[in-house]
C-alpha cells in the first residue's frame, strides 16, 4: 500500500482541547495534501474514564472545526473495529506471540507490591523502574502459575545495552538508551492492553505508515520502536509536534483561557478562524506574510517538514483578531445565519421574515469593528432594543437649550417621514437645522448622537441609523427602537 495512511487516536476521557485539535489538523492536512487517508481511532482502554458521550462530542467538535476522515467508528472501514475496547482479543493474541518468542514474560507482582516499590524509590530519590523480579522466572514456572489461575500481567522484555534510534520528520535523528527504560507492562492482568502495546498493534493492522503526534510521546516512541522490531513490523514515519504553551511559556491550561473546542464554539469563534490559527501554531507557510487561509489553501500549502521544533505560543488576542477577519469574509446571509443562535441565546426571538437574517448579518458586520466574537456581537445587539439611557445623558440634553432645540426640530421632522427613514433624509434634516438655526459642529452632532445611541461614542450614525430604522420594521423581539422612538425620550 503506497498511499499515506495516518491516524488521529484520541482517548474519550474529556473534551477535545486545542493541543489535540492541532494534532488532528496536521494529520488531516498531511493526508489531504498527499492524497492519503486519515483514520479516526478511539483509544478507550481507560475503562473508568472513557465515556461514549465524550466520543460523540469529539466527533462533533472535529467536524465543526472542518476536520474529516475516511475511516472511523462513525464510518466503518476495512480495518475496523475502530474502538480499542472492541479489539482486546487481538491484543491478547499478540501478547502471547511475544511470550512465545521470548520477548515478553508473565509478571505476578501485585499492585500493592509495585506501589510499595515505587514509594521506596521515591524515598531514596531513585528512578522509579520495575525491579525485573518476574523476569528471572523460568518460562515453565511462569506457565504453571498462570495455569493454576494466578493473575498475571505481561511485560515486554526491554533488550539491554541497546541504542534505540528512529528518524523524526521534525526532529530528525532521535536516540534513546534502552538501559534507561524498565520492562513495561503491555497487557494488564485484566486483559486490558497498555497504551504503547495497543498503539503498535493497531497501527500495524490498520496499515498506518505515518504517525504525527505531540512531542510528549517521544519517550513512548522509543518503547514502541522496540515492540515494532520484536514483532517484526516495519516502522512508520514519525513526526512529533512541539507543545502548545501559554503566554507565560507554561503548558497551555484553563488558567490561560479557553482550551477546549466546545468552549471556543460557545464563545463565538468561527471554525474557519480557529482552524486557520491552529495551523499556524508551529508551522509557517513558505514565503510571504500571509496569515489568513481557507481550509483549501492550508491543504495546498501544508508541508510537515516546515513544522518548527520550538514550542508554539497560544495568543488569544491574535486568535480574536483572526476571528474578526474571517467573520468579515462571510456574506451578510451567512453571517446572519451564524449569528442567529447566539442572538437567541441572548434572548432575541425571530419569525421567518426573509429580511431578518440579512439585517442581522449587516448589523453584525458593523458591530465587528468593536467586537471580535459572535457572543460579544450578540450582546452588542441589545443597544438597538433598549431606551434605558444613562440619566446623565438625558440631563446633558435637558440642561442645554441649544441641545433641546436640535432634538426638538429633529424629532418633529422625523415624525413626518415614513419609516424606515433613509440616512440621506437624516442628512438633509441636519443640514436644514444648521442653516436655519446656525448650530453646527459638536453642538449640532453631539446631541443627536446622544439621543439616538445613548453613548458619547461608538457606531457611526451613518451605520447606526440604517440599523435601527430597518430593524424596527422587522418582526423581532424585543423590538428595535427607531429614531422617532428614541428622540421622544428627550421631548418634554
Amino acid at each position: 500500500m503506497n498511499t499515506n495512511r495516518l491516524r488521529f487516536a484520541p482517548s474519550p476521557t474529556g473534551y477535545v482541547h486545542v493541543g489535540n485539535a492541532r494534532t488532528a489538523l496536521f494529520n488531516f492536512l498531511h493526508a489531504e495534501k498527499t492524497g492519503g487517508a486519515l483514520v479516526l481511532r478511539i483509544e478507550d482502554t481507560d475503562v473508568e474514564r472513557s465515556k461514549r458521550e465524550y466520543e460523540e462530542n469529539l466527533i462533533k467538535d472535529l467536524k465543526w472545526l472542518g476536520i474529516d476522515w475516511q475511516e472511523g467508528p462513525d464510518k466503518g472501514g476495512e480495518f475496523g473495529p475502530y474502538r480499542q475496547s472492541e479489539r482486546t482479543e487481538t491484543y491478547r493474541n499478540y501478547g502471547q506471540q511475544l511470550i512465545d518468542a521470548g520477548h515478553a514474560y508473565y509478571c505476578f507482582c501485585t499492585p500493592d507490591e509495585l506501589n510499595k516499590a515505587k514509594e521506596n524509590a521515591q524515598e531514596q530519590g531513585l528512578q522509579q523502574e520495575y525491579s525485573g523480579k518476574c523476569r528471572k522466572l523460568s518460562a515453565a514456572e511462569a506457565q504453571k502459575r498462570v495455569q493454576n489461575g494466578e493473575p498475571a500481567a505481561i511485560r515486554f522484555k526491554v533488550p539491554e545495552n541497546t541504542e534505540i534510534t528512529f528518524y523524526d520528520l521534525v526532529r530528525e535523528k532521535v536516540t534513546f538508551d534502552s538501559n534507561l527504560i524498565s520492562d513495561p507492562i503491555i497487557l494488564r492482568s485484566s486483559g486490558i492492553p497498555a497504551y504503547n502495546f495497543s498503539v503498535v498493534i493497531d497501527d500495524y493492522l490498520m496499515k498506518i505508515n505515518m504517525v504525527i503526534r505531540g512531542e510528549d510521546h517521544l519517550s513512548n516512541t522509543a518503547r514502541q520502536v522496540l515492540l515494532y522490531k520484536a514483532l517484526g513490523f516495519d516502522l512508520p514515519k514519525f513526526a512529533h509536534l512541539s507543545m502548545v504553551m501559554g503566554s507565560d511559556n507554561t503548558k497551555l491550561s484553563k488558567r490561560h483561557g479557553s482550551t477546549s473546542l466546545i468552549q471556543f464554539r460557545e464563545e463565538g469563534y468561527l471554525p474557519e478562524a480557529l482552524l486557520n490559527y491552529l495551523a499556524l501554531l508551529g508551522w509557517s507557510p513558505a514565503g510571504g506574510d500571509k496569515v489568513l487561509f481557507t481550509r483549501d489553501e492550508l491543504i495546498k500549502d501544508f508541508n510537515i517538514k516546515k513544522v518548527s521544533k520550538s514550542a508554539a505560543i497560544f495568543d488569544y488576542q491574535k486568535l480574536k483578531w483572526m476571528n474578526r477577519e474571517h467573520l468579515r469574509l462571510l456574506d451578510d446571509k451567512e453571517l446572519g445565519t451564524r449569528m442567529t443562535p447566539f442572538l437567541q441565546r441572548a434572548g432575541f426571538e425571530f419569525t421567518d421574515d426573509p429580511g431578518i437574517i440579512p439585517w442581522i448579518g449587516k448589523t453584525a458586520r458593523v458591530l465587528s469593528a468593536y467586537h471580535h466574537l459572535l457572543s460579544e456581537i450578540a450582546d452588542g445587539f441589545k443597544q438597538f432594543t433598549s431606551l434605558d439611557y444613562d440619566p446623565a445623558i438625558v440631563s446633558s440634553i435637558a440642561d442645554s437649550e441649544e441641545a433641546r432645540k436640535v432634538i426638538g426640530i429633529m424629532s418633529a421632522e422625523i415624525a413626518g417621514v415614513p419609516s424606515p427613514v433613509d440616512f440621506s433624509k437624516v442628512a438633509e434634516i441636519i443640514k436644514k437645522i444648521q442653516q436655519q438655526e446656525g448650530i453646527k459642529g459638536k453642538a449640532l452632532y453631539h446631541p443627536i448622537r446622544l439621543a439616538l445611541t445613548g453613548k458619547e461614542s461608538g457606531i457611526e450614525l451613518n451605520d447606526f441609523i440604517p440599523i435601527i430604522e430597518t430593524g424596527s420594521t422587522l418582526d423581532i423581539k424585543p423590538a428595535v427602537y427607531n429614531m422617532a422612538s428614541r428622540l421622544k425620550v428627550f421631548i418634554a
